[in-house]
């Protein structure tokens, strides 16, 4: 037999507790003290949870401030990451703007150093593998006016030789290649010897100086420049300073070290010269001197390029 469900209606719920709300503030009116106990009893049953509850809500208001700031925090730091990567950017670029305007001042210092030839500028866009520029390729060729056999300026002095040219690029061998070697002479006592390419040396930073005469004036500090009878390099350009010189076993001869003024570790830009040798040695008028003076100066001249100077 099924039990009759018993519900009571909501509104009759809602009238018992309006009732029984305003007794208890009519008694709370009347006797004021009357409702304490159970005003007790309910703040002890209360109370802690109310607590609890606070405690809580704090504890979540903190952790939310505290993601709050953690998230502007690293917004911020991000903001800042950026600006820095832009600030390291500019620095960057004003250093290789900075760089790139050293490099042009020297070249103007250059040109202005051999202001008796013409010259182009170049850019190195390609060298041969390892960590010298014994060859290297520049971004000027045969629509510039390069020509094989010009002469290549670096660093304040001849740093190589064009040996190939492109319609819009040259090769240039460097003087510190293995089969480079220069004529050339002390500029203060005009002296000759040759100037060869050593690259087991360069990790000292120098060329071998040959073939110099025992009674040659020629000493530590002294600067080097291509002589005057060098066959493809102009006369007068600065190759380095000598860093030791001593008499050879023959006791015929000198050898020793130069130190190049240019810096074939960073060449980044060179100054090529649009004059050939063998132009200037076309347009020179010949020597007709009879004397027993000329024909030595020639012996000796043929005996300088006999050992390999160019």
């Amino acid at each position: 037999m099924k039990k009759p469900n018993f519900s009571l209606p909501p509104r009759y719920v809602l009238f018992f507790l309006t009732m029984l709300c305003v007794i208890l503030l009519g008694i709370n009116f009347v006797f004021p003290n009357a409702l304490n106990p159970v005003r007790e009893g309910i703040f002890s049953v209360f109370m802690p949870m109310q607590k609890g509850i606070n405690q809580l809500g704090t504890m979540i208001s903190d952790e939310i401030k505290i993601l709050t700031h953690m998230h502007d925090a690293e917004k911020e730091n991000q903001s800042l990451r950026d600006e820095i990567e832009e600030l390291k950017e500019e620095l960057d670029r004003h250093v290789l703007d900075k760089h790139e305007l050293n490099t042009l001042r020297e070249l103007l210092e250059l040109k202005n150093t051999y202001e008796e030839y013409p010259t182009v500028a170049a850019s190195v866009i390609q060298k041969e593998s390892g960590n010298w520029f014994h060859s290297f390729v520049i971004d000027k060729g045969s629509e510039d006016g390069i020509k094989v056999d010009m002469n290549v300026l670096s660093g304040g002095g001849i740093c190589g030789i064009v040996t190939e040219v492109g319609k819009n690029y040259a090769k240039v061998l460097a003087i510190i290649d293995d089969d480079s070697n220069i004529s050339a002479m002390s500029a203060s006592s005009k002296d000759n010897f040759i100037i060869a390419g050593d690259l087991t040396l360069y990790d000292e930073g120098q060329l071998r100086l040959q073939y110099a005469d025992k009674k040659a004036s020629v000493a530590v500090g002294d600067m080097v420049v291509t002589s005057n009878i060098s066959t493809k390099y102009l006369p007068g350009l600065l190759i380095g300073y000598v860093s030791e010189i001593s008499p050879d076993a023959n006791q015929l001869t000198q050898s020793g070290f130069l130190v190049p003024v240019a810096d074939f570790d960073h060449l980044t830009h060179v100054l090529v010269i649009k004059t050939l040798k063998s132009d200037m040695m076309i347009d020179e008028e010949p020597v007709t001197a009879d004397t027993s003076e000329a024909e030595t100066e020639t012996h000796n001249t043929e005996e300088i390029e006999t050992v390999g100077g160019e």
